[in-house]
């Protein structure tokens, strides 16, 4: 607490005065009678308190949920007049004061998850809130996640305000278009957090064979495309999200000799590659959440080396990597490690040529480390 992280586990907790309701703004006072601020209580969750302030003196109440919101959209300022985006993350939870919240911004549309039994409490405030400082033609929920479970919370999907969202969702991105499945699709619909990597390889792609793995609904892929990419070849496990990856591939102008998609295992797929002798110059791995627990962290390393190896296998000389982890359990530091010994295993060079998170609007706190989830380099191969 003293040190400002925003979680108070059980096992921290001496003891709870009367009987707060889930969610329910509570008083945490050190075991000296020391005032330390105040959280959301969840009775249920073995993280019993969401810290909203370490000011003691301060009410959370209508008025301070609002101003909570309202700040996290002016942050997002500098992505609103441009023209070239309009998909953003407007709320990123603990980063920007409000646990349990996100809210994303598509087009004309906001997509929402409460993950927690505090922000759930105050949906009503925040809904409001963001129709008043992000005025939109709808707001739509997308808490269908299993972090609800461990709260005591069902999953929920369905509009919130205005207009329910249309099947598919245009936005535009850095100058590509691409079609977002809001109601059904991975998170609230797109990895808007991949959004600033997407851009960084670019500069990479032109005239290049590019191998975009785990390719979801084509985001690096088409990106790649609209940089020149010679060739680009989708693998992804979903047919679904191959068949958005095509229509968002007929969106963009395709200045392309040929765009596969290849519907399939990504290990085995990348097996065969391997062993037909095929190769790219660039190659993009975003594989989804490897590591769900602590008891899975070794397990999930293990997979991150075994495609980083296929991956670093694949790449011609030197051509460039651009690998990720998404799972918060993933270190940086383990993160490289894995990337290393896939790098020695493949017998290549490989230089860094930067590291990688998540994208400027999905920000960390400096004191929440768990906030940096998104991890990656971008990698030359001798």
């Amino acid at each position: 607490m003293l040190r400002r992280h925003p979680w108070i586990f059980s096992g921290a907790v001496s003891r709870v005065d009367g009987v707060p309701e889930a969610g329910e703004s509570v008083q945490i006072i050190s075991s000296d009678g020391t005032p330390l601020g105040t959280g959301a209580f969840s009775p249920e969750s073995q993280i019993r308190v969401r810290m909203w302030s370490f000011d003691p003196a301060v009410a959370v109440d209508d008025a301070f949920v609002s101003d909570r919101i309202a700040r996290a959209v002016g942050a997002r300022a500098v992505f609103l007049g441009d023209g070239a985006t309009n998909a953003f993350r407007l709320v990123n939870a603990e980063a920007d004061g409000v646990p349990g919240l996100i809210a994303d911004r598509y087009g004309d549309w906001i997509v929402c998850q409460f993950t927690t039994v505090g922000a759930e409490r105050w949906k009503d405030v925040i809904v409001a809130a963001l129709q008043r400082y992000f005025p939109c033609r709808g707001i739509y929920e997308r808490s269908d996640v299993e972090a609800r479970a461990h709260e005591g919370l069902p999953q929920k999907a369905g509009v919130l305000a205005g207009e329910p969202p249309p099947e598919r969702i245009d936005i535009v991105e850095n100058g590509c278009r691409y079609q977002v499945d809001v109601r059904a699709g991975h998170k609230t619909g797109f990895y808007l957090d991949q959004r600033d990597n997407r851009e960084r390889i670019k500069r990479y792609a032109n005239g290049c064979d590019v191998l975009n793995a785990f390719s979801y609904t084509g985001g690096f892929g088409i990106a790649a495309v609209a940089a020149g990419a010679a060739s680009v070849t989708h693998v992804d496990l979903s047919a679904e999200a191959l068949a958005l990856a095509k229509s968002n591939t007929a969106l963009n102008t395709c200045h392309v000799e040929e765009s596969s998609f290849i519907q399939g295992n990504v290990f085995e797929v990348l097996r065969t590659f391997r062993d037909q002798g095929r190769s790219f110059d660039l190659v993009v791995l975003d594989p989804p959440k490897f590591a769900e627990s602590k008891g899975s962290l070794m397990k999930a390393s293990r997979g991150y080396k075994d495609i980083n190896l296929l991956g670093i296998k694949l790449l011609r000389p030197g051509g460039v990597l651009a690998t990720f982890s998404c799972s918060g359990l993933m270190t940086p530091e383990l993160f490289h490690k894995v990337v290393a010994d896939a790098a020695v295993d493949a017998k290549r060079d490989i230089q860094v040529i930067t590291r990688l998170q998540q994208a400027e609007d999905h920000p960390e706190g400096l004191c929440f480390p768990e906030g940096l989830y998104l991890k990656g380099f971008l990698c030359r191969a001798g």
